[in-house]
């Protein structure tokens, strides 16, 4: 007999991909329990924006709003710490900037967001030991003052690039060591005047400067030598930093007061897969890269948004065959991406002079539109396709659909609103009642009418599409052409609904 479960899903790691995969189960019906060592959010901000793609997602879920407010965005970003910048104002997309927001201010939002939506976060609780069955998975915990056992359907583990639940699982983690050393401190900097702001690259490594608030600056060096490097486990000390900085810049700039110490190497690695039976990974716990353009937090909440709903067709008993697995097919390819790119950009940033000339002949490439439309689309995420599923080849399923103004019976809405509460959506635009109820009624027999939003509209932007058919993620799963035929229509609708959403329910 099956041991009985005390929750759905057990999250390892309270940091921003945990929680936000907390809610999105849990806007799903699914109960969760997220797990987190540590007593309180941690104060210090690894990362300083959102990019794009997260952006889209976060207005698909109604959390925009929180975002931006009072947040600054910023239409460029660099690549490789280039002089020529990348522009992301030319990117397809209703989000076209990056947003100005520390990852504090991030997380501080999501948790809000996740216990709003009746998640149970335990703090000061650490898994320490993970068995799995056919039927489920237990972890041992510690936490509260006791030892105690907790019981999952699923564990899902967001706990980092050391993740205990990936060891656990036995999954390896391949990849590359780490060959660059970054050396990071949020401190006061006599010399504050003279610090160069932004990228500087000498011939001992680069200096990056941006000031956080009066009279505190984040400074963190890059050292391509094995010198001073530490073992994982050793912290490191603000007279190593400021070594560091002399060595780099020639000067410390009179570095004091630490609030911050940190170090990390450019160590790339992925997880063979993203799932082994009942555990699954994401974020730093399936890849890690080294932290140039911002955009492993970006990388770990698209896991989160792409895994929550799939993961909740499992538990609730109507995904069809192979669904959950389309999570590792589809994330991992991303995640190479930007494993590619950052390892290109730290190539770029080699302090060697052989590396000038080849530095000098990509800032003119990044002068061509066409370089900087594939850079930005590359760094914001919104370059992102997944393979078409189920013998549907329309030019825009696996796309992200863009938002657009529908205009209804009831007037207009943004197709992004019709996602707020985690549906797939049918989008009929043909603009016939007779049509939106043909699709209506595949959908019920589909087995998926009872999940599947319907809305009938017209969209200026889209002039020659008849309908879509967008997953709760906010990927097109079908789409067709006003000048579809009937069955053409019925047809490739009803082999999209089975592959996604149609499998009903006992």
């Amino acid at each position: 007999m099956a041991t009985p479960h005390d929750v759905d899903v057990i999250i390892a790691g309270g940091g921003p991909v945990g929680v936000f995969l907390s809610a999105e189960l849990q806007l799903a019906g699914i109960r969760s329990v997220v797990v987190e060592r540590l007593a309180e959010r941690s104060p210090h901000s690894k990362a300083f924006g959102l990019h794009s793609r997260s952006m889209e997602v976060l207005d698909r879920r109604n959390l925009i709003d929180r975002f931006t407010e009072g947040a600054r965005s910023w239409s460029n970003g660099h690549f490789a710490g280039q002089d020529v910048w990348i522009d992301f104002s030319v990117l397809d997309s209703s989000h076209a900037y990056a947003l100005l927001v520390q990852q504090t201010r991030t997380e501080e939002l999501l948790e809000e967001h996740a216990l709003r939506s009746g998640v149970e976060i335990r703090r000061s609780h650490e898994i320490t030991g993970v068995e799995q069955d056919e039927d489920g998975v237990t972890v041992q915990v510690t936490g509260g003052g006791a030892d105690y056992a907790l019981r999952g359907r699923y564990l899902i583990g967001c706990d980092g690039g050391r993740s205990l639940v990936r060891k656990a699982a036995g999954i390896p983690f391949p990849g590359q060591g780490g060959r660059v050393t970054a050396r990071l401190a949020d401190v006061v900097l006599a010399d504050g005047e003279n610090a160069p702001m932004g990228m500087e690259r000498t011939e001992n490594g680069l200096l990056f400067c941006v000031s956080l608030e009066e009279g505190v600056h984040r400074v963190a060096t890059f050292d391509y030598t094995e010198e001073g490097r530490k073992s994982p486990d050793e912290t490191l000390t603000l007279e190593e930093f400021q070594d560091s900085m002399r060595k780099v810049w020639g000067t410390d700039l009179g570095a004091h007061d630490a609030r911050w110490l940190s170090w990390f190497t450019d160590s790339a690695r992925q997880a063979e897969t993203y799932r082994h039976g009942r555990i699954l990974l994401a974020g730093d716990a399936a890849h890690t890269h080294f932290p140039v353009g911002g955009q492993g937090l970006n990388l770990g909440l698209q896991d989160a948004f792409n895994l929550g709903w799939k993961l909740a067709a499992e538990i609730n008993g109507w995904a069809p065959e192979g669904l959950l697995d389309t999570y590792n097919a589809e994330r991992r390819p991303p995640a190479e991406g930007v494993i590619g790119n950052t390892l290109a950009q730290i190539a770029l940033m080699n302090p060697d002079p052989i590396v000038t000339p080849l530095r000098d002949m990509f800032n003119q490439l990044m002068q061509l539109p066409d370089v900087n439309r594939f850079l930005a689309g590359m760094i914001a995420g919104v370059d992102v396709r997944y393979a078409p599923q189920g013998g549907t080849h329309h030019q825009l399923v696996g796309d992200f659909a863009r938002d657009m103004v529908l205009k209804g019976a009831d007037g207009d809405v943004q197709l992004a609103h019709l996602l707020h509460d985690g549906k797939p959506v049918l989008v009929d635009l043909a603009g016939q009642p007779e049509t939106g109820a043909t699709l209506a009624r595949w959908a019920a027999a589909a087995g998926a009418g009872d999940r599947v939003r319907s809305y009938a509209g017209t969209a200026e932007a889209a002039p020659g599409l008849a309908a879509l058919l967008i997953r709760p993620d906010g990927y097109i799963a079908w789409a067709a052409d006003r000048d579809a035929t009937p069955g053409e229509l019925v047809d490739g609708l009803y082999l999209a609904l089975s592959t996604w959403f149609g499998r009903p329910t006992a």
